[in-house]
């Protein structure tokens, strides 16, 4: 096995560690509203969990607004009473067209905060990579240890993982970034 080996192994979990804190950053309520900040809350209807984004259509049709059209009325209910209970601090109005939830304004407090969390959430993603990272630079060095290969790879397979940790803590800071100037 040569050093590339190890690293191409490991990038798929660099990528699914940047997925899930980008899956998480989208869920973070800015001053914007975005269908992720609803589409997995669970609502308990006939008797079953399921997740809104299973039971209609969620739409953004103004900056501060999110539409939920229910596939069947019946399900209006159970989401009012599920977004209520969610803790997202949004009451759900119902209409002819669906349920309307309005954003209120961001105050300086919640926006601190929503920085706060966002930083904690890019240190969680960048510990996981640093996690990886380790657990393929110690298969590298077992592996030149056994003389599967040579110190000089050893080496090689240092700076490329690291190129390659660079590159997803770049992407991770560029991410928070642009969701930081969605809560300005």
């Amino acid at each position: 096995m040569t050093y590339k080996e190890f690293i191409d192994k490991t990038k798929p979990e660099f990528e699914k560690a940047f997925k899930f804190l980008e899956g998480e950053i989208a869920k973070i309520r800015t001053s914007r509203a975005s269908p992720a900040l609803v589409e997995d809350i669970e609502v308990t209807a006939f008797g079953s969990k399921f997740s809104l984004k299973q039971l209609g259509s969620i739409s953004t049709p103004q900056t501060n607004q999110i539409l939920i059209q229910p596939w069947d009325s019946s399900y209006i209910e159970p989401i009012q009473k599920a977004i209520e209970q969610s803790g997202l601090g949004m009451s759900a109005v119902a209409d002819s067209n669906g349920i309307r939830l309005s954003l209120p304004l961001l105050t300086e407090e919640y926006r601190h905060q929503l920085t706060r969390t966002l930083n904690e959430k890019a240190e969680q993603g960048k510990q996981t990579i640093r996690y990886a990272r380790e657990d393929c630079w110690n298969k590298i060095q077992d592996a030149q240890k056994a003389k599967q290969i040579t110190e000089d790879d050893k080496f090689r397979g240092k700076d490329e993982l690291q190129k390659l940790v660079d590159e997803y803590n770049k992407k991770i800071k560029d991410l928070i970034d642009r969701k930081l100037q969605e809560i300005v």
